[in-house]
Order: C-alpha cells, then structure tokens, then sequence
C-alpha cells in the first residue's frame, strides 16, 4: 500500500497532523500500536483532569458549609472516580475513530518499524508483518514514564502514571518522587481524595520550571492542603520485601526512612524510539531525542519527527503544532516556524499553574531591565465569592520598550486565562496596550490587567 503521508503513532501529534495532511488532500495513512489519541488522551492529559474533577467537586462537598450550603454523608466511591476516568478516555478516544473516518485516512493497527527506501514494516497483534510505503513518513511515537535504576516500577507497589490511574483500592499513604506537573497533580488528587501524600523533590522547589513565587505558592498551598513536601531531597532506594514501600530519602539534614502503601515515580519521561528503525535508516538522535530542522526534517530526506521525541518542550498542544507546521511544509505553504519561547505551560493541581515566557530570573539573567506587577487573587472580588482566594497574576515587561516577557498565574482557572498573554505576545502586546484593554468585572481575568497596572504604578485595588 501506498501512501503520501504515514504518521507512527496516533497521539496529540500524530493524529493531528494526519486530519491536516489529508485536508491538505494529501492520502494519509496512521499507524497505532494500541489506541487512537495516544498516551495524552488515553492515559494523560485527558483522564487526568477528569479526575481532578471529581477531586475539586469532592473537595466542594467537604467545603459546602463555606458557602452556606448543608449536605449530611459525603464521601467518595474511589473506584466509581477511576470508572468516570476510564469512560471519558474511552469516549475521547472513539471520538478520534471518528475524526479518522470522516477524514478518510486508514489506521493501521499495529507497531511500525520504518525501513529504507522510505516504507515502513507494521507487525499486528498476530506477528504477521505487512509493508507499506509513503512519500512522507512522520514518526510521532511519544514517549513514556522514565524509570530510574535506583526506583524501578513493578507496577504495583512502585507505579508510573498509568498505574496511578486504574489503581484497584485507594491506598492509605503515598509518596510522589518528582514535582513536576504529573507528581503535583496526582498528589493533589489522591490527597483529596484521602490518602497521605509526600512530595519528595530533588530541586530547591517544588514545580522547579515555574517561576519561584509560583512555586512557593504552590508548596504553602500544598502544606495547607495536608501534602508534605520534601525539597532538595533525592530517593535513594527502595524495598518492597514487605507490606508497603520503605524508600531511603536523602536530606540536607541525612537519610531517612519513609514508609508508604505506594510510591509513585514522576521523575520525568523517556521517549520511544527504541526498535523503530532509526539506526538502520541512519536517522541521527541526540540524548535520546530525535535531531529535527525547524520543519522537522530529520537528516534523512523523506523522513520527519514531532512531539516528545524531538527536542523541544514534551506537551500534547506543541506535538499538535510541530505536527500542523511539518504537513503544511510539506505541501509547500507559506509556513512560519514554532516560537519556543511562547509555549504555554498548564499544571492542573489545585491551585492551577499557567505560565508563558520568561520567569523574573530568567529575565534578569538575560540583562533586561524589568517591570514586574502582581496581583493576588484575594484582592479580587470574582475570587473571593467564589471561595479562591489563593494565587496570583505575576506579570514581567521589558522596561525600555514594553515588551511582555512572562506572564506567570497560581490560582483557579488560570489554565484559561493564559491564551490572553500567549496571545498578546505573538501580537507583540506592550504593557500599555494591556492596561488599556478594559476587562469585565467581575473575572478572574481582571487580575491580568491589575498585574500590569501594578507593573506600572498605576494599580487600583491594592
């Protein structure tokens, strides 16, 4: 079989940039291991937040008073939650069977090896091996949960994220190894739903990319929540021999000893790009990632790759971009490239995290002279009828030419509100033109506007 464009894998990448390459009207092909929408829809960014969901709506019910409400017996059915889960990944991913057909492009079930001469090998469940061949082949085969010698998983008693989602009981007590955006949000949802979470970081700081007021919100918010976080501070081993998980943890301070039902490792990602063919096509890759041009070429004509095993940032919503960009390359439009530096950020614990740009440091190491303004949410009306007062808006500009370098939020919905400086810096927004945007009253968003006001002297409700 012949095709114009064949994309490996089925994720947030690749499914995406097959409906855009047969739009173009090029015939499209996909090649799937296991379920369309990938691991992001299947077992991540999707099934993730539903379970979240009903974290925060559990969390609203332990709180109903606050709002002059009485419900007598709330509690929590922790499989009935994992089901919920399961049943919107499984409805997401039907809807990407959908969007296959309606496109016309063929899914192949099966793992995909590529080969020389631009064809690619697919062996199906039963072994049998079919070749097929395509102008274009697109690798976007994602990656998976990074497992350290010193913690391997078993998948029971030290788990990846996709054991933390189906597990079979509720454990009593956990240990998170890693605070990125994974182990914070898994934290936050099993320590609402009861269990007893620690965070242990290796960093100073907890959500270590995030701007530092961030991320000394998030751990004030966290130790309030009941979470305890553990920073500079590695995990050395650990033993299964008995009941739980006794992990050595290495301190400032010296080893202890914690103990726990169950330690979830979110200490990063490993890309999959073992057995796909990459060194008998002579495809060059670098610490474990695939070396790409700004359209996502590799070295070899003939043959691209996007999302998490190319070298920039491992999120669903740039693996879509890269993948957009790469076909329409390939048709031959007039094709900007990715700005790396407007790259949205989201961390969907509660408090939310939304980031984009440069953090203060950042931008001080970079030698310019800033603005900065903040606005904390409990200074907003919106916030506070609504019972979430916790967070801010941090906002930097360049004070010689107003430039928005980083807008930095901690806070409810603040994962929505940050499109707004992702897009007014693709536009080249200036502080002044933000602060002369008149925002409704009463949002959240007014605490973007307050920010900028406060970056300039000019602030109202502080």
């Amino acid at each position: 079989m012949k095709y114009d464009v064949l994309v490996i894998g089925s994720g947030p990448g690749g499914y995406v940039t097959a409906i855009r390459a047969s739009q173009l009207g090029f015939k499209t092909a996909v090649v799937e291991k296991e379920n369309l929408g990938g691991i992001c829809l299947n077992w991540g960014c999707i099934p993730t937040k539903a379970l979240l969901k009903s974290a925060q709506v559990y969390d609203y019910l332990k709180h109903v008073d606050e709002y002059g409400l009485k419900a007598e017996a709330i509690d929590k059915d922790f499989d009935a939650v994992i089901k919920r889960s399961r049943g919107v990944a499984e409805g997401m991913s039907k809807g990407v069977q959908f969007l296959m057909k309606k496109n016309k492009i063929d899914v192949i079930d099966g793992f995909g090896k590529i080969k020389t001469g631009k064809k690619v090998d697919v062996t199906d469940k039963d072994g049998k091996v079919t070749e097929y061949s395509a102008d274009h082949i697109i690798i976007a085969t994602g990656a998976r949960s990074r497992v350290l010698p010193n913690l391997p998983q078993d998948g029971k008693k030290v788990i990846g994220y996709r054991e933390a989602m189906t597990l079979p009981t509720q454990p009593k007590s956990m240990i998170v190894v890693g605070s990125g955006a994974i182990g914070v949000e898994f934290a936050h949802f099993y320590n609402s739903m009861g269990t007893d979470v620690t965070i242990v970081e290796f960093m100073p700081n907890i959500v270590p990319v995030e701007d530092k007021d961030v991320s000394k919100q998030m751990e004030r918010s966290f130790k309030k929540a009941g979470i305890k976080v553990m920073t500079s501070s590695s995990v050395e081993s650990v033993d299964t021999s008995g009941d739980g998980v006794k992990a050595t943890v290495k301190t400032k301070k010296g080893e202890q000893v914690l103990e726990a039902d169950v330690v979830l490792s979110a200490v990063g990602i490993k890309t999959n790009i073992e057995n796909i063919g990459l060194e008998d096509v002579g495809i060059i890759t670098d610490r474990d990632k695939i070396l790409v041009n700004d359209f996502y070429q590799t070295n070899i004509p003939g043959y691209y790759a996007i999302g998490d095993v190319t070298p920039g940032p491992a999120l669903a919503h740039v693996a879509s971009a890269e993948g957009i960009t790469c076909v329409e390359k390939i048709a031959g439009l007039h094709t900007e490239t990715i700005d790396y530096g407007n790259i949205p950020g989201c961390t969907y614990a509660t408090p939310e995290i939304a980031s984009v740009g440069l953090t203060e440091d950042k931008a001080k190491e970079q030698g310019y002279d800033i603005k900065v303004g903040k606005f904390p949410f409990s200074a907003s009306g919106k916030a506070k009828a609504a019972g979430t007062p916790d967070g801010f808006v941090k906002v930097i500009f360049d004070a010689k030419y107003g430039e928005w370098l980083g807008c930095h939020m901690i806070g409810a919905g603040v994962t929505d509100m940050i499109a707004e400086a992702v897009l007014g810096r693709k536009l080249e927004t200036t502080g002044h033109e933000v602060l002369k945007a008149i925002h409704p009253h009463p949002t959240m968003s007014e605490a973007v506007m307050e920010a900028v006001a406060d970056a300039y002297d000019e602030v109202i409700h502080l």
